[in-house]
């Protein structure tokens, strides 16, 4: 991909980024006008406000108001082009991956079964972008970030908590799945037990033991078929989704097995922040650093994704 990357920047991204410079420096130079203005007026205010009641922090107050309201206010050119800038950029890398990108998922893929089996947790609201999908050794594929929050307390003092932030995958698999096998992390906190327990009756999942000790102290399986689910969690198989959770970064990968209108799926979710971004609108755009990062990204996962889908090697996985 260095080779391809390095014409696709000549070509095609250097010049574009480039054409933009002029409105990013015009951006940022009105940035930082409404944050001036913000700390002159603030002073003033608080100034005024301290004098006339005696209390000095007013001043301090004013003018964290005045420049938390400014950068609200100020931030909307920046925002606006970091937008333009990011579906140009993941566009143009996910074509030269043969994949297709989009800024949000029309249809989150199979959000609700990793939910309905505990895999994510419970939460108050969600969002869902950076969505790429295409095709790897010939088995489709979707790989969105999804952002879950639960929400604590009530009326004023209602805040939001992070519970999950990282990427979902759905893999058309193309070794043979009947029935449901669930890969969950050996650690309780990651799960949410009360839906798990409840989709666990409904599909009548029984805890299959592995047959590699290392990978038994890593994960929990629970599925419909003993001999099916040893035959697809092979120790190959076991060690590429941990690979899979270096590549993306990130941690507590988990995963599931399960039939979809006749086809087998694998389904997979992974905490891994916020993926796919393309840096501060405060530096200059034309630097192929920030580009780099997100073609590292991107080619990290579909190169696992092409080692999940393919037959194990003779030899591979001990």
């Amino acid at each position: 991909m260095d080779a391809q990357f390095d014409e696709l920047w000549r070509e095609r991204l250097e010049p574009w980024l480039a054409s933009l410079e002029a409105e990013r420096q015009r951006g940022v130079n009105e940035f930082w006008a409404w944050m001036a203005a913000a700390c002159v007026a603030g002073l003033v205010a608080g100034a005024i406000l301290a004098a006339r009641n005696g209390d000095l922090l007013f001043l301090p107050a004013c003018v964290f108001l005045g420049v938390l309201v400014s950068w609200f206010a100020a931030g909307g050119r920046l925002d606006a082009l970091r937008t333009r800038v990011k579906f140009g950029l993941n566009s143009c890398i996910a074509e030269a991956c043969g994949l297709h990108y989009a800024f949000k998922p029309a249809a989150p893929a199979r959000f609700e079964v990793l939910k309905e089996l505990g895999l994510l947790p419970a939460h108050s609201q969600r969002r869902f972008e950076d969505h790429f999908s295409g095709e790897r050794q010939g088995c489709g594929f979707d790989l969105y970030e999804a952002h879950l929050e639960k929400r604590h307390g009530s009326g004023a003092s209602t805040h939001f908590a992070t519970v999950f932030r990282g990427v979902l995958i759905r893999i058309s698999f193309p070794r043979r799945v009947e029935g449901v096998t669930v890969i969950t992390r050996d650690i309780g906190v990651l799960n949410d037990w009360e839906a798990m327990g409840r989709a666990f009756a409904s599909r009548e999942l029984q805890r299959i033991r592995l047959v590699d000790p290392q990978f038994e102290s890593i994960f929990e399986v629970y599925g419909t078929d003993q001999v099916l689910a040893r035959y697809m969690l092979d120790p190959a198989f076991m060690e590429r989704l941990l690979r899979l959770e270096v590549a993306l970064m990130g941690q507590n990968v988990r995963a599931v097995f399960d039939e979809h209108s006749g086809e087998g799926e694998l389904l997979i979710a992974a905490e891994t922040g916020n993926q796919f971004e393309v840096g501060s609108m405060f530096e200059p755009l034309a630097d192929p650093e920030r580009v780099r990062t997100v073609v590292h990204e991107l080619t990290r996962v579909t190169e696992i994704i092409e080692g999940l889908v393919k037959p194990p090697q003779l030899g591979e996985g001990g």
